[in-house]
């Protein structure tokens, strides 16, 4: 990749092959929102990458290519960004925290979230996420008992929504425990709505609005009063029960607002986009990243059976990971849900546009190019991995960047789904965790089988790319203990 340059080989945009589409709309009515990784992933195949498609005039560059991806998010924030329209859209909603804030404004805001997510906060928050997942456990027992079918990314939603806002925000809203009236069910709208937003022609809900319309907006003012409220209690604690040292990311935001002199630039508008930004990334990409394993899982009985042995032989007489140092001994449960990622990955398409005239790949791209990186095709490609279709979680234990012990291929970096460069997802660690623990728990408490046949599940894009069901029957596994 290099500056704009000229060059008897250099290519333009409109030299890149492009599906036939009509007149004046080009593509758009090839395009469908919820399957939209699903079209981009068949037209990489049939006329390789990179390649174009036209929405109207608009042209939109698809991309595949690992080395390319990889270099453009490490020239984050300064040369690329976002797709500007998910900026755009979540400002309009209210919460351009991290996640979409570009420029200058995202880096003391990363400072912050990073410090709440370090290392040392989690292993000192560890006893309270046993605790949550210990609910979980006891959610799971119950169906079980009952011989009720479990929507797995439901739960898993309510699991990670407690899980982060008791860590971040010091507050646990206990969904695991309650059936209706949860924020869960509010925030689920949102990158749904995220998701038609960004992809619209033009954003037609400032004139007239859809039903889904009117429900996000009903969804958004509810969980900005629930986030307004937990601000409001935070001040509270922190005046009422002082403490040398904020005890969570909300009270160090809070804090480095109220110091004196103040500091403008943590309004209570950025507070409320960062809570925000990581109760949503925080219900959505981990669950459905760990319910994403159980088709595999569950198609596996001796893998369940080996997983159900290793839980064993590490908790002992433990449903749920005993200790933060304990998690050590359970990778081959992060294996199963990164190889489960790899294969149908959650962040399915990543976008980004140049802020400066640019050459990718000995193609021109004029500042604001549209540019989408599909993740799949590098993942299935065997100069990646090794007999790319078959899921094989022992892939990632073995050691090495590019090749596996056994020197087959294993290119790690092809493995996007957490980011990469300066603005790496600040959440991985987290998000391994809660890997580790519920799967964990999971298989050491019970057998899983689908209720539902495995080609009906749906790959959605929902911003992320989720499944649009996971029925799923518990049973109690010989032996566990039901404490």
């Amino acid at each position: 990749m290099s500056t704009a340059s000229t060059g008897p080989t250099l290519r333009q945009i409109a030299d890149l092959p492009c599906p036939r589409g009509v007149p004046l709309l080009g593509n758009l009515l090839q395009l469908s929102p919820p399957r939209l990784h699903l079209i981009l992933e068949q037209w990489a195949a049939e006329l390789g990458a990179p390649y174009r498609f036209q929405v109207g005039s608009i042209p939109i560059t698809i991309w595949t290519d690992t080395e390319l991806i990889q270099q453009i998010m490490r020239e984050r924030p300064h040369r690329f960004r976002r797709y500007q329209p998910i900026e755009a859209v979540f400002e309009e909603m209210g919460f351009n925290g991290l996640f979409s804030a570009e420029g200058v404004a995202w880096e003391p805001q990363r400072k912050l979230v990073m410090q709440a997510l370090s290392i040392p906060n989690i292993k000192a928050f560890y006893p309270t996420l046993a605790e949550i997942t210990q609910r979980l456990h006891a959610r799971w027992q119950r169906a079980a008992e009952r011989g009720e079918t479990v929507e797995m990314t439901d739960d898993l939603k309510r699991y990670t929504v407690d899980v982060t806002s008791a860590l971040a925000f010091g507050e646990d809203p206990r969904t695991l425990e309650r059936d209706h009236g949860v924020i869960q069910e509010h925030l689920e709208r949102i990158l749904p709505g995220v998701m038609r937003r960004t992809n619209a022609l033009f954003p037609y809900w400032r004139y007239f609005r859809l039903p889904s319309d009117r429900k996000l907006e009903r969804s958004l003012a509810e969980v900005h009063r629930y986030v307004n409220a937990m601000m409001a209690r935070a001040r509270e604690r922190m005046r009422d029960e002082p403490s040398e040292t904020p005890r969570n990311l909300l009270e160090a935001m809070l804090a480095q607002q109220q110091a004196p002199g103040g500091d403008t630039s943590i309004s209570d508008a950025q507070i409320r986009a960062n809570v925000l930004t990581l109760l949503i990334a925080g219900e959505d990409t981990t669950a459905d990243s760990i319910a994403w394993t159980l088709p595999y899982l569950a198609a596996d009985t001796a893998l369940q059976q080996h997983l159900g042995d290793e839980a064993q032989r590490v908790l002992g007489n433990s449903n749920v990971c005993p200790d933060y140092a304990t998690l050590k001994d359970l990778d081959i449960f992060e294996a199963v849900c990164i190889e489960a990622t790899r294969l149908r990955p959650v962040a399915s398409v990543h976008s980004f546009e140049p802020l400066e005239d640019v050459v990718v790949d000995n193609v021109a791209l004029p500042k604001g190019t549209r540019m989408f990186f599909v993740a799949r095709p590098a993942m299935l490609d065997a100069k990646n991995f090794a007999d790319p279709q078959r899921y094989d979680p022992w892939r990632w234990m073995k050691r090495g960047e590019r090749e596996s012990d056994d020197g087959k291929a294993h290119d790690v970096r092809a493995y996007l789904q957490f980011g990469a460069g300066p603005r790496v997802c600040p959440g991985r660690h987290l998000a391994t965790v809660e890997m580790r623990l519920a799967l964990s728990m999971l298989m050491k408490s019970f057998t899983i089988e689908l209720a539902i046949d495995p080609a009906k599940i749906q790959e959605v894009q929902a911003f992320t790319m989720v499944p649009d069901t996971m029925p799923v029957r518990l049973k109690r596994r010989e032996g566990a203990t039901s404490a």
